[in-house]
């Protein structure tokens, strides 16, 4: 199957986010275990299972768009492009600073991609995006708590904040600069990904770069 610029860059895109999430559901078992109290720890085994949930959901799309028919090969591992940042978390703050931004980043892609309106594709974002929606108004809502906790928690909740939030932010302006997912109709034009990107942080308010 001969794949344009377009469906490449897509398929790269939807890789990118999969694995992102592939590796955010080991993340959330393996930090939330440990999570600051039970009710913690039981939502971020939930959402785990939601996270992988989603990556699988992806890749099974991946497998389609590069045209493979027949049962669908399992998934044993993410394609390598999860970003270091969601990567390296360690404990319970750089998990919420890793979750609320990079999937307020893929909310905004899903939303460029629906915006898109291409046939196919809306059936397979709207269960995505309503999940979605809750992982981020959990993490937006640790994230105000651990803003606003005592000691020196705060700070290295912004320091974590500060450190992902460029990595995230260069990703979004990657895609911006690749214009056959926009003159293809796989993103929505002039989406402005960044921008709507640094405004949603304002929800969270701290200086980020």
């Amino acid at each position: 199957m001969t794949q344009s610029a377009g469906l490449k860059s897509f398929i790269e895109l939807l890789e990118t986010i999969g694995d992102n999430k592939y590796v955010f559901g080991d993340k959330l078992v393996e930090v939330g275990v440990s999570g600051p109290n039970l009710e913690a720890t039981l939502a971020a085994i939930a959402m785990a299972q939601g996270e992988l949930g989603h990556s699988r959901l992806l890749y099974y799309w991946v497998f389609d768009l590069k045209g493979y028919e027949g049962k669908k090969p399992d998934v044993k591992g993410q394609t390598g492009k999860a970003f270091r940042g969601v990567e390296n978390v360690h404990n319970w703050i750089t998990l919420i600073a890793a979750l609320y931004t990079v999937n307020t980043a893929i909310d905004l892609i899903l939303n460029s991609i629906l915006e898109a309106n291409r046939s196919k594709v809306v059936s397979r974002v709207n269960k995505l995006m309503r999940e979605q929606k809750e992982h981020i108004l959990y993490s937006r809502g640790w994230a105000q708590h651990l803003l606003e906790d005592k000691g020196a928690i705060p700070r290295k909740f912004k320091e974590a904040l500060r450190e992902i939030t460029p990595e995230v932010g260069a990703w979004l302006r990657e895609i911006e600069q690749k214009s056959e997912l926009f003159a293809e109709g796989y993103l929505a034009k002039e989406s402005q990904l960044y921008s709507k990107f640094m405004e949603e942080l304002k929800d969270v308010p701290v200086q980020v770069v």
